[in-house]
């Protein structure tokens, strides 16, 4: 047995928004989205002749660890101490990031190859969207290119662009239903009608002519307009699985709510409840957080902070 041990913090990802649900011009779905460093999955393993894990989400840590070694013909285990985990079912990419998590640090300890790519297809994930893999790997804010039909290879990543050190982000995750996952998400993208052509050649346009040069600028008012333009088409696409452009409940107050208290960008991070607002400044930040606390009140958590321009952080020590 090897006596270290490897610590991962990985960013929770935003999801902005998928290109086309189309998919006739060679690639199906795509997307972007940006990394935020709160909430965060901060987790330990050691080798172990079995598999053990303690702390918050550790059933579904336990579940991944023994698909990835099942994955990689592994015969022992490792012990798993999870500190810190992204509320689960909220948008925010919990499963992908604590999935892919999991699979670092075992390949870290069993040293086997801790690319992206091979993580991903190891515990099952990016079968639609790679937005959290390549978060998981560079941070910032990134675009994928989408899948190719018949292809089990994760979508390209086609873009990444830091995000500025002065944006700040508020994300609100009410109480109630929680975002589409598994089956049912499987199952709610098979009955969504096709969007017509015209919008996603318009979102894709708005991508690249509007808010991806607008990052580079610097320029928040160009970008929050067309982050929230891009959410405004695509959830609409979403509507006949979710009740609307956001999801039932408070998602769509909220988002109402954030754009009148000032956020330049606002909108609804995949399935929701998730929702954010983005502004320059910590006092412009600070003060949005406060009145979307007191309009949630004790139901639900507000998160105060930046972008992160990293990915998963991880650290290979000695063993106690």
């Amino acid at each position: 047995m090897t006596g270290q041990r490897v610590t991962v913090e990985a960013p929770a990802r935003l999801h902005f928004g998928m290109l086309d649900l189309r998919g006739e011009r060679g690639r199906r779905f795509g997307g972007l989205g940006a990394a935020v460093p709160s909430p965060s999955i901060s987790l330990e393993a050691r080798r172990d002749s079995a598999f053990s894990a303690e702390g918050p989400d550790a059933e579904r840590a336990l579940e991944f660890a023994r698909r990835f070694a099942q994955f990689h013909g592994l015969v022992d285990g490792c012990d798993l101490r999870i500190h810190r985990a992204i509320p689960p079912h909220a948008g925010l990419g919990s499963g992908t990031q604590l999935a892919l998590s999991v699979g670092r640090a075992l390949a870290e300890l069993y040293q086997l190859d801790p690319a992206p790519a091979g993580l991903a297809v190891a515990m099952g994930r990016g079968r639609r969207s790679a937005i959290g893999t390549w978060i998981f790997e560079h941070g910032g804010l990134v675009v994928e290119g989408g899948r190719r039909p018949g292809s089990s290879a994760l979508a390209p990543l086609i873009a990444r662009v830091p995000m500025p050190d002065q944006w700040r982000c508020i994300i609100a995750v009410p109480e109630g239903q929680p975002g589409l996952s598994g089956e049912a998400e499987a199952a709610a993208f098979e009955r969504l009608p096709l969007p017509e052509e015209r919008e996603v050649e318009r979102v894709a346009h708005v991508v690249l002519m509007q808010l991806l040069p607008a990052l580079v600028d610097h320029d928040l008012l160009a970008f929050g307009s067309a982050l929230t333009e891009i959410q405004e088409v695509t959830g609409a696409w979403f509507g006949p699985a979710q009740g609307g452009a956001f999801a039932r409940g408070n998602p769509g107050e909220l988002v109402r709510r954030l754009r009148e208290w000032g956020a330049a960008g606002v909108g609804q991070s995949s399935w929701g409840p998730a929702v954010y607002g983005i502004v320059e400044g910590s006092g412009a930040s600070a003060d949005l957080a406060r009145r979307a606390r007191q309009l949630l009140g004790d139901r639900g958590l507000v998160v105060e902070t930046g972008f992160a321009n990293h990915g998963a952080r991880v650290v290979t020590l000695p063993q106690d």
